[in-house]
């Protein structure tokens, strides 16, 4: 999801309530071609899946089955490395002159789209080179390809500076047209023909199209060029020429014509009570961007509403919204957007529309397909594609209602791929459905932060790359609370949707993220019915159903097929109350224990029958390594540790070992101490330690506040840059000034090296005649970890330092890589009157209780 100005995305750490004296210092640890051949493993297709997502004019083939003498590279969804951005994870790297991809058409064709990575450039600008197209071994024309489009680096929102470092969004796709309609098995070759401009060229896959011919002028209808002005060549720009098209079509109810040509916008065009036609997306074609007002760019935007979702500034021509009655079908916008500025109004469609739609679009290349800042009523987009964004592809913002996104095809978009935030009024009654969602870099497929009776049906969602999951149900993000009327709430509906290759690591947690995850952040999912039903979970790559922080009450999974999982198949980090019908896993890595819970009794399953594959039970205390499944057969993993490489590796990659399952002979505890700050349990923490020897050095930027009373905090040592180095301890010190304060608050806002903060000890000491919180007597006992056949259980909180909730605390100690989610170990019941399978632990911890 686009972030506003106020918001980020988990890279900000506040730690609140360390009880301390008046003053002293604070410290922080931080822790040659060849004969062609195809050799790729079996991968299911996010396009071959009958009735649902989107229907589509195009015919897609993965270079990875194509004939090519070049080399196949991957699978593998490690985040950082090439081909974990490709579709199914693998794709062909071609790194010499004559070196080839070749497709064979399987229907008729006379357009070609394919996807591509170059290697970035040395000062990040980007670098263009071109490939030859040859058709049945005659070369046809030269096509231009470039990498100004993707390689991002550092944290959020991310820049293009290639000394940084979390090197991502690697693909960029390009199309032309071939001139003439070739038939069925045509080969159509995209070769090298030089390595002066780019050492390697990586090839994705390749969409094959009958592009219609160009749809003629409507009857009565205004042209922008021969009326207006227009310049179909883009050598000038067009905008203020569509202005008064638009304005004219508006005004005397015609329809706004935009003939064939590339047409140049410095600035997005407001259009209110008409409709824009062209003559079909690969023909009539906006673009541009203001070369001195980089945050304007060419869009199509209806009218503000005054405190709607937009908090910017207003033009006049932008006031008095919601838009009404618009009609914006058949044309492309293809921007020229290479960063993430989240304030820039460079999205291709914008403001409010209500009573409107949007039919056959191709967006491409603009920050956002379509942010919609509500309120606005009855607003549909249908039948289009959205490409290669920096943010969101589309997302309903605050009051958005009756609302709909059907048979649309979106692909790497640079965050949420389908998104509903109502982050001041509720939206209501929407719908995303019938989509195909591939490749978010960044977050979700779908999700629906807060929301009321909303649809999410008959979609497919495939290869989520961090941070995020294949379908997501959340009270997340500012404004969704229930006080506000924005949590979820009603109805909200999940049907006959289709996961694949779902979900993938969080950088900053350190551990996967579910296929289906529901986080109540913001507050607990209370209230709402979540049904889920008829939905298929295949070839996860970490586990396929997952609760985090605040828990969910209402979920119904009914006829739900869990396939292939690179973990568990349930991962219950928070409490949730559900009901499984017919619900069946298999394929699953940790098989013995498929449901990893860490909860205990705040975890409850009522069993509806008819349920299979999810017997079993643990909480290991650390996180297992992946194994990822393609069409269910285990392939290999790794557990995301290691570090990004800095630049793809144009060989060939093995698919690495399956990892093995955990030893029965091996033992499993929660952590010393009775909280778990990852857990979102209450710790108490006036001395923790973790050891994390990979973080290198890194300046972060970090804010000092106290409080004597706990609530009203002032700042006592202002924003400013620490050097964090290993050669040093990773250790700084801020000297605190001769202020009383009880409570220390520290903020972390920056971070060179990572994008979150990196804390792994604070140690606060008193001075002058203040007295510090003592820490934990050294002769306080500790439980032994249980035996393998142990039984144990932690108990449940509420706080979570690392989301800026107060968690109280009186020690910890961890010594590891950042924390797993840790929780008890049980074997599954044999028989009554033992607990059912989801049950919490017969046995419990034999642990003190929490320390108040």
């Amino acid at each position: 999801m686009q972030n506003p100005p106020t918001r980020t995305r988990r890279t900000v750490a506040s730690l609140t309530t360390l009880a301390l004296g008046a003053t002293g210092l604070l410290a922080v640890a931080f822790v040659n071609a060849g004969a062609a051949h195809a050799a790729a493993v079996p991968t299911l297709s996010p396009l071959a899946v009958p009735n649902r997502g989107a229907s589509v004019p195009f015919i897609e083939q993965e270079a990875e089955y194509a004939a090519t003498n070049g080399s196949v590279v991957g699978p593998d969804r490690q985040y950082g490395h090439l081909v974990s951005e490709a579709s199914g994870r693998q794709a062909v790297t071609l790194n010499a002159v004559g070196q080839y991809v070749e497709f064979t058409l399987t229907a008729p064709a006379n357009s070609i789209d394919f996807r591509y990575s170059l290697p970035d450039s040395s000062d990040g600008k980007g670098r263009d080179a071109s490939m030859d197209l040859l058709v049945n071994g005659q070369k046809l024309k030269s096509v231009d390809v470039t990498s100004k489009y993707s390689w991002y680096y550092g944290g959020y929102p991310f820049n293009n500076n290639p000394g940084d470092s979390n090197p991502h969004h690697f693909f960029d796709e390009t199309r032309t047209l071939l001139g003439t309609t070739y038939p069925v098995g045509t080969k159509i070759r995209l070769q090298v023909s030089s390595t002066a401009q780019s050492p390697s060229f990586t090839v994705d896959l390749a969409d094959f199209e009958k592009v219609a011919d160009p749809i003629a002028k409507p009857a009565g209808a205004i042209d922008v060029v021969a009326d207006y002005g227009a310049d179909p060549t883009g050598a000038t720009d067009s905008t203020a020429k569509f202005q008064a098209a638009v304005n004219a079509g508006a005004a005397q109810g015609r329809t706004v014509y935009i003939p064939q040509g590339n047409f140049t916008l410095y600035d997005h065009v407001v259009v209110d009570k008409v409709t824009l036609a062209g003559a079909g997306p690969w023909y009539s074609v906006l673009g541009g961007r203001d070369p001195i007002n980089r945050n304007r760019a060419a869009g199509i935007y209806g009218k503000y509403v005054a405190g709607g979702g937009y908090g910017g500034g207003v033009r006049p021509q932008e006031a008095g919204g919601p838009s009404q009655n618009v009609t914006l079908k058949d044309f492309a916008i293809i921007g020229d957007v290479r960063e993430r500025v989240d304030d820039d109004q460079v999205n291709g469609l914008g403001g409010a529309m209500s009573n409107s739609t949007v039919d056959n679009l191709w967006i491409q290349h603009t920050k956002v397909g379509a942010w919609m800042d509500g309120p606005m009523d009855h607003f549909t987009i249908k039948n289009s594609r959205i490409l290669d964004q920096t943010a969101d592809g589309v997302n309903f913002h605050t009051g958005v209602t009756n609302s709909t996104v059907t048979n649309t095809f979106l692909r790497n978009t640079g965050d949420d791929g389908l998104a509903s935030w109502p982050e001041r009024l509720a939206n209501t009654n929407d719908s995303f459905t019938h989509n195909t969602v591939v490749l978010p870099i960044l977050a979700n497929n779908i999700v629906t932060y807060g929301g009321k009776d909303f649809t999410i049906s008959d979609n497919v969602m495939a290869d989520t790359i961090t941070n995020g999951g294949g379908l997501h149900i959340a009270n997340r993000y500012p404004g969704v609370t229930s006080g506000n009327g924005t949590a979820v709430s009603g109805t909200i509906t999940a049907a006959r949707n289709t996961l694949i290759r779902t979900g993938n690591s969080d950088y900053n947690w350190q551990f996967g993220v579910g296929a289906i995850w529901f986080d109540g952040l913001n507050e607990p999912i209370t209230g709402a019915t979540i049904n889920i039903s008829d939905t298929d979970i295949l070839d996860s790559s970490y586990e396929a159903i997952q609760t985090i922080e605040g828990g969910v009450t209402g979920v119904n999974l009914t006829n739900v097929n869990i396939d292939g999982a690179g973990t568990y198949a349930i991962q219950a980090q928070a409490n949730a109350q559900m009901k499984f019908t017919n619900v069946k896993a298999k394929n699953i890595a940790q098989a013995a224990t498929p449901i990893h819970n860490c909860v205990g009794t705040g975890f409850q399953i009522t069993d509806g029958g008819g349920n299979s594959g999810l017997s079993g039970s643990t909480c290991t205390g650390q996180w297992p390594a992946p194994v990822w499944t393609y069409n269910g057969v285990p392939v290999g993993g790794d557990n995301g540790g290691s570090s990004p490489t800095p630049s793809p590796s144009a060989s060939t990659s093995t698919p690495a070992s399956p990892s093995p399952s955990p030893s029965a002979s091996a033992s499993s505890t929660c952590p010393s101490g009775t909280g778990n700050l990852a857990q979102g349990r209450p710790a108490t923490a006036s001395g923790t330690s973790q050891t994390a020897t990979a973080w290198a050095a890194r300046t972060q930027t970090l804010t000092v506040q106290g409080s004597t009373d706990g609530s009203s905090f002032s700042t006592l040592v202002g924003s400013a840059g620490y050097t964090f180095d290993p050669a040093s301890g990773n250790t700084v010190t801020v000297n605190l000034p001769a202020t009383p304060a009880r409570y220390l608050r520290l903020t972390v806002t920056g971070n060179t090296g990572w994008p979150a903060a990196q804390l792994s000890e604070l140690q606060a000491f008193g001075g002058g005649n203040g007295t510090s919180s003592p820490s934990p007597s050294s002769s306080a006992s500790s439980s032994p970890s249980p035996s393998a056949s142990a039984s144990s259980t932690c108990p449940s909180g509420t706080g979570n330092l690392a989301q800026g909730r107060p968690a109280t605390a009186s020690g910890t100690s961890q010594t590891g890589p950042p924390a797993p989610r840790p929780s008890p170990s049980r074997a599954p019941p044999t028989a009554p009157p033992s607990p059912p399978w989801w049950a919490p632990p017969a046995t419990p911890s034999t642990r003190p209780p929490a320390t108040p």
